[in-house]
């Protein structure tokens, strides 16, 4: 008989509420149970920072155990990388990709940055005077993306001073609050405080323009910077699990991500779909983590061996 949870499980989100892997997580959580797939109840505990790192952590005291899983990002390989954690995603079970969230670039109602050459050109005058608030961790995507702006404006990301949190949600307060210039989040963390006026978008790094209310917000590609960049997030569980159980928990996500109810949240939280599994997951893995050691390269980041 195919393998089936026996106990409890347990899903970990390494930001807190709100936050960039609680907001899948939930969504998860109540697909897999109105679909009725896992026969077990299944729990979201909040485990924040590091970038997630604390609750991969977690994750790894749990060796063998199927009933443990997490929500996967890209911090998992820069973590690595930057000498944060002794261990990548190779030491845990990858087992699907879900969607990629692209970074927008916020700034006050009333800031004076109108545009994104604005932005640029305020970074080529004073890079140091210009704070920036990102999260979840220095040397992750929403950093990455800041660097090639920076590149493209001949200024150095290096000088920049950054605001780093473990929400994302909290770097747009950050922005409201005044005490950052510009905020480099992710598109949905920013929805909130757009509807109410609060902050503007002057950019994004999808390969496309976002729908609905960043309809009117232009790529950094259309104004002539190579800023192709975003945040994927899936799904890993503890290492050293069985054929069977990665099976299983592979054929229930994908059973989600087929579903009506799944494609309308990518829609609402303004997540492109690239999902994938198996194969595709582990080359897709490989992949990121070359680009992103080039990257870090870049930032001036990466450890000296």
């Amino acid at each position: 008989m195919a393998w089936r949870p026996q106990s409890a499980v347990e899903l970990i989100a390494g930001t807190p509420a709100g936050g960039g892997q609680d907001r899948p997580a939930r969504v998860l959580i109540a697909a897999l149970e109105r679909l009725g797939l896992v026969g077990q109840p299944v729990s979201l505990t909040n485990i924040p920072g590091k970038g997630g790192g604390n609750g991969w952590d977690r994750l790894r005291t749990h060796h063998g155990d199927p009933h443990w899983l997490a929500i996967n990002s890209p911090t998992i390989i820069t973590n690595r990388l930057l000498g944060v954690s002794d261990y990548d995603h190779h030491a845990l079970t990858p087992i699907t990709n879900l969607y990629t969230e692209y970074i927008a670039f916020v700034v006050r109602a009333d800031s004076p940055l109108r545009e994104a050459a604005d932005f640029s050109a305020r970074l080529a005058r004073d890079a140091a005077g210009c704070r920036v608030a990102l999260a979840t961790a220095l040397g992750n995507i929403n950093h990455m993306a800041l660097g090639r702006i920076a590149a493209h404006a001949g200024a150095d990301v290096r000088r920049i001073p950054i605001n780093v949190f473990d929400s994302a949600l909290y770097a747009v307060d950050d922005v409201i609050a005044g005490r950052a210039e510009v905020g480099a989040i992710t598109a949905v963390s920013a929805v909130k405080a757009m509807q109410s006026g609060q902050v503007r978008a002057i950019a994004v790094s999808a390969p496309q323009r976002l729908p609905a209310l960043f309809a009117a917000v232009p790529t950094w590609c259309e104004q002539g910077i190579d800023c192709v960049i975003g945040t994927w997030r899936g799904v890993i569980a503890a290492g050293g699990i069985t054929p069977e159980q990665i099976a299983f928990w592979t054929g229930a996500l994908r059973a989600v991500s087929q579903t009506a109810e799944w494609n309308s949240e990518l829609q609402a939280q303004y997540w492109a779909n690239t999902g994938c599994d198996g194969a595709e997951l582990a080359a897709m893995l490989e992949h990121e983590s070359g680009v992103m050691a080039q990257l870090l390269g870049q930032l001036g980041l990466l450890p000296s061996r």
